[in-house]
């Protein structure tokens, strides 16, 4: 009887030296993040699924007309879908860490394979781009891996110099070179939408390490520049930016994309014409289930299915902004920055274009439009956000 008593009596007084905050944060705080975690997951999966749906409602038409099944695409994005669920699973039980020892060979590979899909009788061109690396039935854009590599990279340098980023040497070098070399190399395929994604996911990244404002302006004013020289020097680029300025002064050519989106976005009204009702996607809005996919979607599922995909991206960035504000430490918090103003930068570039609000660049919906690089490495993204948010629990 002694003995039990005795040890209720160091039992209480344990609890006693225990702070009651810690008690309640420890449980609390696991809640948090695994709140934040199903809210990642979700969004992530409802955005896939609906762009699996929507890809086969948007590529059906030129699918048939140009392969003789409506199924093509679909067929496609599926299997992109379960390789991007299984790179997501991998990436969620390796230890984020990991990415900052193989940021740099990481980063190399890809560099490769931008040189490689420069080369005529390795890359392939379409559009006139020369974006894809074909091996056999599979199609790679090193583009889009070379996203995720330069924010690992760029996550593991500036975790090391955070504390002297005041000093714009230790700011600008290597990392100025690097995104220089990766842009430069994105943009003779050539891609200037990509490397604006890119050159604004360094920018977040840099935001989240505490780089001075008068750097990023500064930084921000000659990348600017920069790209207004590039859109100038090239006809096409050109020509796009006037028709976002004006597309009704050539509606049958710059400006016809962009009448045909807002014609698709406008005739949904408020409950759309109905799942695979479009008209606009006979062949009249050009990259129907691609890089305009939105439109579509406007059409169909109205201004309540656009609410939602813009909900949907919405619930993704907050939790991606969550996890950098929680993360166990500086690299962990500069890689989830990074993946977050990539994931969405580039949604918010991709919609701005098909509304009209922005340029036309040429970037796919994240998660939504079809493209299997895109959809497989962002959904290995997502999957490295989950393993910050969760910290050093998860195993590889």
């Amino acid at each position: 009887m002694s003995t039990a008593a005795a040890q209720r009596r160091q039992r209480r007084a344990h609890l006693r030296l225990v702070r009651p905050d810690e008690r309640l944060t420890r449980p609390a705080s696991a809640v948090r993040v695994e709140r934040t975690v199903a809210m990642l997951l979700l969004s992530t999966a409802a955005l896939t699924l609906l762009g699996l749906i929507m890809v086969l409602s948007a590529s059906s038409v030129e699918a048939y007309a140009r392969y003789g099944s409506s199924f093509l695409f679909f067929n496609r994005q599926v299997a992109y879908a379960v390789v991007g669920a299984l790179g997501m699973a991998l990436t969620m039980r390796m230890r984020y860490h990991a990415w900052e020892r193989l940021a740099a060979p990481f980063l190399l590979a890809s560099v490769l394979m931008l040189l490689v899909v420069l080369h005529p009788s390795m890359g392939t061109v379409a559009g006139g781009s020369a974006r894809w690396i074909t091996i056999g039935p599979v199609t790679i854009q090193p583009s889009e891996i070379a996203k995720l590599a330069l924010i690992a990279f760029a996550a593991a340098l500036l975790a090391r110099r955070w504390q002297h980023l005041n000093d714009v040497r230790v700011l600008a070098f290597p990392l100025m070179p690097v995104v220089a070399l990766v842009c430069g190399l994105i943009l003779l395929q050539p891609d200037l939408g990509t490397a604006i994604i890119v050159v604004l996911s360094i920018f977040v990244l840099l935001f989240a390490a505490g780089a001075r404002w008068k750097h990023l302006l500064v930084g921000g004013l000659a990348s600017g520049t920069l790209g207004l020289a590039l859109i100038y020097v090239e006809g096409y680029r050109w020509s796009r930016f006037i028709a976002f300025l004006n597309p009704w002064a050539d509606p049958q050519g710059s400006g016809y994309q962009v009448i045909q989106s807002l014609i698709a976005l406008t005739s949904g009204g408020p409950f759309g014409m109905g799942l695979g009702a479009s008209r606009q996607k006979w062949l009249y809005v050009p990259n129907a289930h691609t890089d305009f996919i939105y439109a579509i979607i406007g059409e169909e599922l109205g201004l309540l299915g656009m609410l939602l995909v813009l909900l949907l991206f919405g619930f993704v960035v907050l939790a991606g902004v969550r996890i950098a504000l929680r993360a166990p430490d500086t690299f962990g918090r500069l890689l989830a920055a990074g993946i977050t103003g990539w994931l969405g930068g580039q949604a918010l570039v991709n919609l701005g274009a098909v509304t009209g609000v922005l340029p036309i660049t040429g970037v796919p919906l994240p998660f939504v439009s079809f493209g299997g690089s895109s959809l497989v490495v962002s959904m290995m993204a997502v999957g490295v956000l989950v393993a910050i948010a969760r910290g050093d629990r998860a195993r590889g």
